[in-house]
């Protein structure tokens, strides 16, 4: 008796494309960009359309509910708001729970949203995370449109195509990657930034620029005072340039949604991810960035891959933009005597499969991916920093 296997191979392409538009007054009822992008693709109807608001944009923006009512009151042919805007809370620590994310679901039912509805995302990372964690669940995805409003959400999370929340000790341990229907970047949300995160932010783009642009690092370096005394101009150069960087990544990486082990754009983040569960969610996760990529550049540096006066630019640029370099989390030790960051070496080499791909600069403007780090390395690099620092 003989056996017979069939097999059939599928292959799926999914073209996906969206747009990330740089713009001004996004919410004037004067400027139509909005009301356009929720009818880019010309569907003949008067589109649902859902809102939820970061709580730290309603505090700085207590106006925020009337003026998207303004605009939806001004495109009535093509604006459908549902309900009023929603606030969502806003923060790292709001994605350490999955209620965020449930009340969110559960709004969104109680409005009847269908798969050709849109939600509407204002806010910084942790709330756009939130917001699109939901809305991808909800009939296996709705149509996000992004509105971030801090300068790490604009430079970096809030154009790419992943969302999610962290659990079980894990940042990010539970999300999606699903593809934004558009992102929308106003600059005037930046003005009534707290400091940390005006700062904070400016770490994803040392990062970005030290592995991918060295003309992009020598302006960073050019305009560190500049952007710590929260120059516009300069910011909204910073914030154009890393985004532009982070999409082409994402494009040109081979591997937007992650199926492989390589993270070039986690440069700096083995450490950073730990520090901010170490610190309870009271380190952003930009000025982890910050110290994770400062640490990373001292090991690049004892490794050869770059020099020791470009590791001093390195520090140096980033302490004239404000951004810190050191931690006294960095020193915190287990009860075995190991230092509790290097924790975060387990949680990557565990999350991307059993081995090890961290990526370094080397020179500036190139990242070169290493599969082993020296723990002792590291701890030369944690006082170097603390003495610099």
């Amino acid at each position: 008796m003989s056996s017979t296997s069939h097999t059939y191979h599928q292959r799926i392409s999914v073209d996906y494309n969206y747009p990330v538009e740089f713009a001004r007054d996004i919410l004037n009822p004067d400027n139509p960009l909005l009301a356009n992008t929720l009818d880019r693709l010309k569907e003949g109807r008067r589109h649902r359309v859902q809102a939820f608001v970061d709580s730290g944009v309603v505090k700085a923006w207590p106006d925020i509910a009337d003026r998207l009512r303004a605009y939806a009151a001004a495109y009535p042919e093509i604006i459908d708001l549902v309900h009023d805007p929603e606030t969502v809370q806003g923060g790292e620590r709001a994605k350490n729970s999955r209620r965020a994310a449930e009340r969110v679901m559960e709004s969104i039912a109680d409005h009847h949203l269908c798969r050709q509805s849109f939600v509407l995302a204002i806010g910084g990372g942790s709330a756009l995370d939130i917001i699109g964690l939901a809305a991808t669940l909800v009939h296996r995805g709705l149509r996000q449109i992004r509105i971030p409003t801090t300068v790490l959400a604009q430079n970096d999370s809030g154009v790419g195509v992943k969302n999610g929340i962290d659990a079980y000790g894990v940042k990010n341990f539970a999300g999606t990657f699903a593809p934004p229907f558009a992102v929308l970047i106003d600059p005037a949300f930046l003005t009534t930034l707290e400091d940390r995160y005006w700062i904070g932010g400016l770490g994803e783009a040392f990062k970005v620029a030290l592995i991918k642009d060295a003309a992009f690092f020598d302006y960073l370096c050019r305009h560190a005072e500049a952007l710590r005394q929260r120059d516009a101009e300069v910011i909204e150069e910073v914030v154009r340039r890393s985004a532009i960087l982070h999409l082409e990544h994402i494009r040109e990486g081979g591997d937007p949604f992650e199926f492989g082990a390589s993270r070039p754009l986690d440069f700096g983040h083995w450490s950073a991810h730990r520090l901010e569960v170490m610190s309870g969610y009271e380190l952003s996760h930009g000025c982890a960035v910050a110290i994770g990529v400062a640490l990373d550049a001292f090991y690049a540096q004892a490794t050869g891959l770059i020099s020791s006066g470009e590791f001093e630019s390195i520090v140096r640029a980033m302490k004239a933009a404000g951004l810190a370099i050191w931690s006294t989390l960095l020193e915190r030790c287990e009860p075995d005597g190991d230092l509790t960051v290097l924790r975060g070496l387990a949680d990557f080499r565990e999350h991307l499969g059993g081995e090890l791909h961290v990526t370094l600069p080397g020179p500036i403007g190139r990242g070169v991916e290493i599969n082993e780090m020296d723990p002792e390395i590291i701890i030369q690099g944690i006082q170097a920093l603390k003495e610099l620092a």
